[in-house]
This record gives C-alpha cells, structure tokens and sequence, in this order.
C-alpha cells in the first residue's frame, strides 16, 4: 500500500493491469499492490488514441470529467474557451477536461465553400484557422473573376473574400481597373524609304471589361502589347523618313485609331499614345547633321545677299538723290569730312597759303 495526493485541477487514472480501474480527482488516496496511475493537468490538452479513448470511456467517472466532442468528415468545431476562440477540431473525436475552465464548441459544415454569417469575421485572422480557408483581398482599384471548379461564377468588387477548404476547387483572377501606361521601346524599324530607326512608343490604357479581359483572352496585356506593336510598324513603314520627321506628333494618332476596335475586343480602351524618342543610326545622323548644316549655310547666305542687296539699293538711292540737290552732295562731303576729323588728333601744315584756301573751299559753298 502507497499513498498519494492529487492537486487541484489534476485527475489521476488508475490502472492495474492495463485496465482503468479508478479515475482520481483532488484529494489524498491510497494505492494497493499493483496499482500504477497516470496524471493528467486538466487545464491542457491531451490526446487519447481511439482505443484509449473507448476504452476510457466504459467509465462513468471519466466520462463525466470530459467533453466528448465528435466530429464529422464534412464538419469542423470552433473551439470557445471562457468565450473566447481557442482552436479548431477537425474530424474525428476529441475528449477535453472539465477544468476550471468553460468550454463550448460550434460546428460548422464545410461540404460547401460558403461561411455561415455568423462566424465571426476576426476569426479568419487567426493562425488556428489559416489551413482552412481560402482567403482572397480585392483592392479598392481591383476587379476580379471567381472561377469554383474550373468554371466562371461572378464578378468580385472590391473587398475581402474567405470559402471554406474542401475538395472544390476555388481560383479567384484580378486586374487592376486604374489608368495604365505601357512602354513599347526600342523597336527596330524600316521606313518606306528604307531608312533603319529606333523608336519608343508609350500608350495610355484602363480596363473597361474585365470579363474579356481575363476570361475571353488570354494573357490581355501581352496581346494588347503586340497589336500596338504592329501597328506601330505599319504606320511608320507607310511613311518615307522624311515625313516621319515632319509629321511624328502624328503616328499616335494614326495607331490609336487602327487599334482602338482590336483593344475594345480585349476589354480595353485606349486613352493616349505617341512617339517617346526616335533614335537614329550613326551613319543617318551624319547625313541629318550634314543637311541642317547646308540648309543653315544656305539660309545664312540668303540673309546675307538679301542685306546686301538692301544696302546696294540704299547708296543708289542716296546717290540719285544727291545728282539732283548739289546741297545735299556737299552736306554728304561735310559728313564724311567730320568723320574723317573725329579720328584726326593733330594737323600739320606745309607749304604754301593755297591749303587753308582749299580747305575753305570745302566747308564754304
């Protein structure tokens, strides 16, 4: 004979022989030859295996010291701590302690996607039930499709979406529904005339029908990239290298009207485009730099033969003038006489009288 005390919120099974024989609770006892025991703390979680727990149950003192939860394949059980969520049982059956704690339990069936409306919402962001959801966010500036078995079931706005894990197979596809830029660059293209250039093309985009978007075509924004290519290279092949340069602010428009149905048909509208950069080859920017230089000289030369052309113009005018009015021809003298002065800081005389006289001679008629 041995004695022993259980604790508080602690329970000890008595076996002898392998079978249970007593279930202990709170006090002091004594044990007779033969009789080993196992303690359990009531205020945690064990489990039993199936045989242990049909065994343990033909005990009425054990069974009335446990919940005996069951769990169906199809179903879970939420688990409520003191009202407050504690974890989740999925199939199978659970015994947990009567301790000092109050238990309860919520079954839910998850044969279907759908959550009942009355689980709380916050439970989702627990860890506990991660592994059994699906759990999807649309962003404010999102739509998106839901596809339950590989087939379209509706449209997703914006909000937070959660099914239940099983054996139905649930895909949820997105796109944003905002204003798009696409940069279509270094396309390497011929002119009409054969010239070689590079070009950088942008283009504005939004989504106006997702459900083309993402489930009539495939990969939307790879095929909306190659229309615009094409087209980019059709409208720059239709023109020599010469009006490209002259009408560039041109070519997006041109591509957006040639592509404006094809970008409708992938659910698409097009609001903007044009020509970024137009990058040329070594040897046309040689010949571009040789042409404004000639076409600068040329221009130069023409100002310059106009101006002289003026000028010429001027002195027979002036000298027309002075053929008819002898005063003007010797106010004209008196002009150029001052000017001559201006710059004249000395003056030495030699030789006869004969040259102040001839100097009157010029400033007095």
């Amino acid at each position: 004979m041995r004695k022993i005390t259980i604790n508080t919120n602690y329970v000890a099974l008595v076996f002898k022989k392998g079978e249970l024989k007593r279930v202990l609770t709170a006090g002091s006892y004594w044990l007779s030859f033969g009789e080993t025991i196992t303690l359990y703390d009531m205020s945690k979680d064990y489990e039993f295996s199936v045989a242990e727990l049909d065994r343990y149950l033909l005990n009425a003192d054990f069974a009335k010291l446990v919940y005996l939860v069951s769990v169906a394949d199809n179903e879970l059980a939420l688990v409520y701590q003191n009202r407050n969520f504690k974890n989740v049982l999925s199939a199978g059956r659970y015994a947990i302690w009567k301790g000092l704690s109050e238990y309860s339990f919520v079954k839910v069936d998850i044969s279907k996607i759908e959550i009942e409306e009355n689980i709380d919402r916050n439970l989702f962001e627990k860890v506990a039930l991660i592994n059994y959801i699906w759990a999807y966010k649309i962003e404010a500036y999102e739509t998106g499709l839901l596809f339950i078995d590989g087939k379209f079931e509706k449209v997703l706005l914006a909000g937070n979406y959660v099914y239940w894990k099983n054996n139905i197979t649930i895909q949820v596809l997105k796109t944003d529904m905002r204003q798009l830029n696409m940069e279509i660059i270094g396309q390497e293209i011929l002119t009409k005339d054969k010239a070689q250039l590079r070009m950088n093309f942008t283009v504005q985009y939004k989504v106006e029908d997702v459900v083309k978007a993402l489930l009539v075509n495939k990969d939307f924004e790879k095929q909306l990239y190659i229309t615009m290519q094409l087209a980019l290279r059709e409208a720059v092949g239709l023109l020599t290298f010469d009006e490209l340069m002259e009408s560039k602010e041109k070519i997006g428009t041109s591509v957006l009207e040639s592509t404006i149905n094809k970008a409708e048909e992938l659910g698409v509208k097009l609001a903007n485009g044009g020509v970024k950069d137009i990058i040329l080859s070594g040897e046309i920017k040689d010949i571009m730099n040789q042409v404004l230089i000639a076409e600068k000289k040329a221009q130069a030369n023409m100002i310059t033969r106009r101006e002289e052309t003026a000028s010429t113009r001027s002195l027979l005018n002036t000298a027309k003038l002075m053929e008819d009015n002898s005063m003007l021809y010797k106010l004209k003298e008196m002009e150029y006489v001052e000017k001559i002065a201006e710059k004249i800081n000395t003056i030495s005389l030699s030789g006869s009288g004969q040259i102040v006289d001839q100097l009157k001679q010029i400033f007095v008629k």
